[in-house]
């Protein structure tokens, strides 16, 4: 047996390791990066947040990846660059977060990325008879695990697709077993491009769990201050507050499709991407909307589809008693507050509260699912994304 394989097989028994936790959202605005001591797995899982850093994307790189991730855009020239220089930058991430914690990159056990997505396809038709569902997730895991020297697990969501899930969201692994409780129904929202909500029943097991993605977070909001103001967001939320919502254009927003759709159900940048802010733009010329009013009107948005999907859960899995929200999100008090008052009188924190940054959670996340698969075990939740079985998630790059 190589080296190799020995040093794999020696990683799945063992009781504790240390892992890095890769992610760029939706928001592509750069590389979260984790270093997570994890015990255990499953239920008995334990972590330890060890450091966290995020890693801003190149000017071009970061223009080249919103390019290609628009419906047609992209050449496969462009695609295979951009797959190359992601990696690159994937594992420049992880260098810069061992060197922050002072620890030689041989003392980690491995690495979870889950990449950058480009394209998220859970409903596509069949070409000539032949499934087409598909998932497009960048950042080469062998470079990675080149530059590194580390295992590394990455490319998560196309085993449950195949099991026929939608491939996300997967995050409700990780809040299931950090956040679930036996006296408490929990909300656990993750507001990054795209908004997430994962449905804890009190005394729940995991085959009760619902989670599905809400509709845009802060990807809309990211779009529309870029056009307006030259803004990559609304920093705190402040040009939000300073508009009035324009009712009748909220009304219209919320009329889209995607709402409606029940769960298990995923999205991304094909629905409520840059061709989507371009209509929104242009509907918000028409009307004479100011610049401010605009960005009040689409952060209510998704205020109001947060609230809606969570009222419209209740009735299955329970009303709220709290609401734990993390991602870059929380820094903007606009949504913030907007939560706390129609969500009232549950509780609305963030995953600090429970010693998980907001920001890191994600980075963690696929840490814990990169132990899951080398320990052996499936990481996706079939009530989640729709699969027909749990699956072992990932693949491996030694």
């Amino acid at each position: 047996m190589g080296v190799a394989m020995q040093r794999l097989l020696r990683l799945a028994t063992k009781s504790e390791k240390l892992a890095i936790g890769l992610i760029s959202g939706t928001s592509m605005d750069g590389v979260d990066a984790a270093l997570v001591q994890i015990k255990g797995h499953g239920r008995s899982t334990r972590i330890g947040l060890q450091a966290f850093l995020s890693v801003p994307y190149p000017e071009q790189l970061r223009a080249q990846l919103l390019e290609a991730a628009r419906p047609g855009r992209g050449s496969t020239e462009q695609l295979c660059r951009l797959n190359a220089a992601t990696g690159e930058w994937f594992a420049r991430a992880a260098q810069e977060l061992a060197a922050q914690a002072k620890m030689e990159l041989g003392r980690i056990d491995l690495i979870g990325s889950h990449g950058q997505t480009l394209h998220h396809l859970p409903h596509a038709g069949e070409i000539d008879g032949v499934p087409s569902r598909g998932t497009l997730q960048i950042g080469e895991a062998s470079i990675i695990a080149r530059r590194t020297g580390l295992i590394t697990v990455a490319d998560f969501r196309p085993a449950d697709m195949a099991s026929g899930g939608q491939g996300a969201p997967l995050v409700p692994f990780f809040d299931y077993l950090m956040f679930s409780s036996r006296h408490r129904t929990r909300g656990v929202l993750n507001i990054g491009g795209i908004a997430n909500l994962t449905m804890l029943r009190k005394a729940g097991r995991a085959a009760h769990v619902v989670a599905f993605d809400t509709g845009p977070g802060n990807m809309l909001i990211d779009a529309l201050m870029e056009r307006l103001f030259s803004e990559p967001f609304d920093g705190g939320g402040r040009c939000a507050a300073r508009g009035r919502v324009h009712r009748p254009l909220l009304d219209e927003l919320l009329c889209h499709g995607y709402y409606s759709k029940p769960a298990p159900k995923s999205t991304g940048r094909e629905a409520f991407g840059e061709d989507y802010a371009d209509q929104i733009l242009e509907r918000a010329r028409q009307a004479k909307l100011g610049k401010e009013d605009l960005i009040a009107t689409v952060s209510t948005l998704t205020v109001e589809s947060i609230c809606r999907a969570a009222e419209s859960s209740a009735s299955q899995y329970g009303v709220v008693d709290e609401l734990i929200v993390s991602g870059g999100g929380t820094h903007n008090q606009f949504l913030m507050q907007g939560l706390e008052s129609r969500v009232a009188p549950a509780a609305v924190v963030t995953t600090e509260a429970y010693g998980i940054p907001g920001d890191a959670k994600e980075a963690i996340c696929f840490a814990v699912l990169a132990n899951e698969t080398i320990s052996g075990y499936a990481g996706n939740l079939p009530s989640v994304t729709g699969a027909s079985a749990p699956a072992v998630l990932g693949k491996i790059c030694l």
